[in-house]
């Protein structure tokens, strides 16, 4: 059943309704402020199951608990670092994940065994509400289907999910578009996983000191946040991104579609609002303005889908500066086209 949630007021039985679902040990499918999530009861082993078996999902990935709030932190962990209430008060409800000691009563299908469970609380009114009135917290992975680009709309899940979940809120299309920055807490020195809404230049200036995660390669051991091991984000078609000097990449990307187009090939181009018109391809997603890498990360996975529709079988990307919200839509970039990048000359 898919519920029109965008009023929160009008939406009270629906949200009820999903939460009884989540009681009973079912899958939900909700907006928050990043992407849509695939919930179940987070303190459940067999509900939490079925969000991997819906997803395809590996079962080393480990998932994020949704809180609505600290009561009941006790029991999700056994220690509260030092910066974990300093981080919560800035920065929650918001698009920041915290890793920090487990608690007992976490099952390992959670933490995929480890012994460190990651914490958010959502700032969308409907995720919000939902996990208030289900009175539990909320495990959720992005609600599409292992590898694919994350949903931001209820439309991209019902492409990924349809007939495999019991109920979707429909909250409306998510504004910060890219899943949670994933902090851990659990080391001397706060290490950032993976970037996202909450920036690294916004960590170091609450913090101080802050690593940032410099491999992520996890062959043989369950990685310490989801988005590390796996093919993330990624299109149908190959996609590659293009980097060097801006007039140099403008004249490489050109270079390449009229090769394809000489073969026969449909390319896809996302590319920003200053270099729209130097392109031609068969299609064409704009992300936005270079000085707005918010609004740019906000489009990305809509954009992702959309040249699936497309059906081409190609995708070339412009690259952007890894600072503030650009080291966020780098990362699912790279992730995207599994880290082929072109060199323009």
């Amino acid at each position: 059943m898919v519920a029109n949630a965008r009023d929160l007021k009008k939406a009270k039985k629906d949200i009820q309704q999903a939460a009884e679902i989540i009681r009973r040990g079912g899958l939900v499918a909700f907006p928050t402020e990043t992407v849509y999530g695939l919930g179940a009861n987070a303190f459940s082993a067999p509900a939490v199951e079925r969000i991997f078996r819906a997803k395809g999902r590996p079962g080393d990935n480990p998932l994020i608990v949704h809180i609505s709030g600290g009561e009941g932190l006790g029991e999700l962990v056994s220690e509260v670092p030092q910066n974990f209430r300093l981080l919560a008060e800035k920065y929650w409800p918001g698009p920041l994940t915290m890793v920090l000691p487990k608690g007992l009563r976490v099952p390992r299908e959670v933490t995929a065994g480890l012994d460190t469970v990651a914490l958010r609380m959502p700032q969308h009114p409907v995720a919000l509400a939902l996990i208030r009135t289900a009175r539990l917290p909320i495990a959720a992975p992005s609600a599409n289907l292992s590898g694919r680009p994350s949903p931001t709309t209820a439309e991209h899940v019902l492409e990924d999910l349809a007939g495999r979940i019991q109920f979707l809120l429909d909250g409306g299309p998510c504004t910060v578009g890219l899943e949670s920055t994933v902090l851990d807490l659990t080391h001397k020195v706060p290490l950032l996983l993976r970037p996202g809404g909450v920036t690294l230049e916004q960590l170091q200036e609450t913090l101080g000191e802050v690593q940032v995660l410099d491999s992520m390669e996890f062959k043989d051991e369950a990685p310490p946040s989801p988005g590390l091991k796996y093919r993330h984000y990624a299109p149908r078609a190959p996609m590659f991104l293009v980097e060097g000097e801006p007039s140099r990449v403008v004249k490489e990307i050109q270079k390449i579609c009229r090769e394809n187009r000489l073969k026969g090939r449909r390319v896809g181009l996302l590319v920003t609002e200053e270099n729209r018109a130097y392109f031609r391809a068969e299609a064409i997603e704009v992300l936005g303005f270079r000085s707005s890498p918010e609004e740019m990360a906000s489009r990305l996975f809509d954009s992702l889908r959309r040249l699936d529709t497309a059906g081409v079988d190609l995708i070339l990307a412009e690259t952007f500066e890894k600072t503030g919200m650009g080291l966020a839509l780098m990362n699912r970039l790279c992730r995207a086209a599994q880290n082929r990048i072109i060199k323009a000359r």
